[in-house]
């Protein structure tokens, strides 16, 4: 017998986050832990009358991928990927790992090639996703490799993830839309400001957003969600920041992350853990030394740091910058392969401020 949770869960990501119409096609891809997930969105598809395709990955395959593929094959791009890209008009991703750090052992040049590899097919999907030709959303399946990272029994985790996706109600539609009010009203707060100042323990930057555009999230593009984004202007930033909750990327820890900008640019970079593999992701191209995102949590649900960056940049009280590729409906031009999120918790004494006013103190909104 299927959760109610998992059914609520597709019901959210094919009614309400992507808004699946009559006659569309639908890609619907992930790994075959989350199965449950994906037979619940693959029949909420079929009953919103369009066209599902499936794709779903075996266990184990990446690791399979990366200790056998040829330089040729790490730089070979899917014509199926790129079909995906180009005509798709929705795609669900649902991520379903069973071990997070499988790809621990891979030398950090082939992930930063295939990177690069796949970086056009990046860059050709935000730019549809801006035009309006092409949604998307990705959410994860509860599997007890999660759990374990987030040092939750999996019955917990499951109780902590589906409340997070306000999954565990009667009417998880509209529950989003009420949700979204406060995200909304926080961005509209923001809007046509010049910069933004953040200080906490080790961090103290500054990062100008003029002319740039603040983008409510509220179930869209991520489930869970719950914050307001926007891309720096790519030569403002200036100062250093540390970066508090570690996160699980390439299948690597980093964590103690601590950046410091100039014009911009990271001009110094370290980490208590994982800083080999930070640095050769800060030079994988020109780009991948600036911001491309600054965001700001607003989904107080999510209480405590779990290593996957999809809950953890939405926790309210704490900002999240990605160096790397800017989203284009936010105004940012920055160009990379690569966008990395990385998470600051401001709960514990910081602050946000704008032009001089302040937004948050201490992980509380004040404005």
């Amino acid at each position: 017998m299927r959760d109610p949770r998992v059914e609520n869960l597709a019901r959210i990501l094919v009614g309400y986050s992507t808004k699946v119409k009559e006659g569309e096609t639908v890609v619907v891809d992930g790994e075959s832990a989350g199965e449950p997930l994906l037979a619940a969105v693959y029949e909420e598809v079929l009953k919103a009358g369009a066209n599902p395709i499936l794709n779903m990955a075996i266990d184990g395959q990446a690791a399979i991928y990366y200790k056998h593929a040829s330089e040729t094959q790490i730089d070979w791009v899917s014509p199926v990927a790129e079909w995906t890209v180009e005509n798709a008009d929705v795609r669900i991703s649902i991520g379903a790992s069973t071990n997070p750090h499988e790809l621990s052992g891979v030398a950090p040049e082939r992930q930063q090639r295939r990177s690069q590899a796949m970086g056009g097919l990046m860059a050709r999907a935000m730019d549809r996703s801006a035009e309006g030709s092409f949604r998307w959303v990705y959410t994860l399946f509860p599997t007890a490799a999660y759990a374990s990272e987030a040092e939750m029994s999996l019955a917990d985790y499951e109780d902590f993830y589906y409340g997070a996706c306000l999954a565990n109600g009667g009417d998880p539609l509209s529950a989003w839309k009420e949700a979204s009010d406060q995200t909304h009203r926080l961005a509209e707060w923001i809007e046509g400001r010049e910069e933004v100042h953040v200080t906490g323990p080790d961090t103290d930057i500054r990062l100008g957003i003029a002319g740039r555009t603040f983008i409510p999230c509220d179930g869209e593009h991520n489930m869970p969600d719950g914050e307001f984004f926007t891309g720096p202007v790519e030569d403002s930033v200036e100062g250093n920041v540390t970066f508090h909750l570690p996160a699980v990327v390439g299948g690597r820890e980093v964590s103690g992350v601590r950046l410091r900008f100039e014009a911009g640019k990271v001009v110094d970079a370290g980490a208590e853990r994982g800083e080999e593999f930070l640095l050769k992701l800060l030079d994988t191209d020109e780009g991948a030394r600036r911001l491309g995102e600054l965001g700001i949590g607003t989904n107080y649900g999510i209480d405590r740091g779990t290593r996957e960056v999809l809950l953890d940049e939405k926790i309210g009280g704490t900002v999240h910058m990605a160096v790397g590729r800017s989203y284009p409906q936010s105004g940012g031009v920055n160009e990379s392969a690569v966008h990395t999120d990385l998470v600051c918790d401001l709960r514990q004494g910081g602050k946000i401020s704008v032009d001089g006013e302040d937004l948050q103190v201490d992980g509380k909104f004040v404005v």
